[in-house]
């Protein structure tokens, strides 16, 4: 199986943050804790959430 990769640069951030994991839920759970705390971002809305579902590699 793949590993699922994420980066926010892939969305247009000016950020150097990537994630891998085994599959999308705990690729998810790490983009959102990563969005919470350097982004201050309690909750990703649905127009980001799309951009960065788009930018999960190797799904």
């Amino acid at each position: 199986m793949a590993k699922k990769t994420y980066a926010c640069k892939d969305i247009g951030m000016q950020c150097g943050f990537t994630a891998e994991a085994a599959n999308e839920q705990d690729l998810m759970q790490k983009i959102a804790k990563h969005a919470k705390e350097a982004h201050g971002m309690n909750r990703i809305d649905d127009a980001t959430m799309k951009k960065v579902k788009a930018a999960i590699k190797g799904a």
